[in-house]
Parts: structure tokens; sequence; C-alpha cells
């Protein structure tokens, strides 16, 4: 069971940016939810919405919006890692 936390992760199972976010947050042990996006950007008004973008991986952590994985994993790491609660 992993640690309960806000985070949502917009992201693709295709997607390698994304499966980096993921492992990073298996590794932590976190729980969060995944809104899967559609492949393409035109179509992706939820990911538009929350980060003022359309690319992938993009994370919410409350107030804090990602937009790319080597910004996320360090995050994550920071926030998250080294046996925070």
């Amino acid at each position: 069971m992993g640690r309960p936390t806000d985070i949502v992760l917009y992201q693709a199972e295709w997607c390698p940016y994304c499966a980096r976010v993921r492992q990073k947050m298996t590794d932590l042990l976190l729980d969060y939810k995944t809104v899967n996006v559609p492949r393409a950007h035109s179509e992706r008004a939820q990911v538009k919405a929350a980060s003022g973008q359309t690319s992938i991986p993009v994370l919410v952590d409350g107030e804090v919006v990602l937009d790319d994985d080597d910004d996320i994993v360090p995050y994550l790491v920071k926030r998250y890692g080294n046996g925070h609660r």
C-alpha cells in the first residue's frame, strides 16, 4: 500500500517520459491518480486546462503544476523522498 497523495498525473501509457515519472512514484511508494490523455494534442483539453499547454507528462500536486519529467522527478524526490512523510 502506498502513501496517499493528492497527485494527479496526466499521461499516456506509450509515453516514455510518463513511464519515467510513474516509475519514480512507484519507487517512492506513492498513491496517485492518472488521467490517460489522447494521442492527439488537439484533444488534450484536460491537460491544457491543468497546465496551459498540451505536452505530457503533467503532474499536479495541489498548487504545484509541473510539465516536464526532468522537473517532475527531482520534485518528487525532494517532496516525498528520503523518508519524508
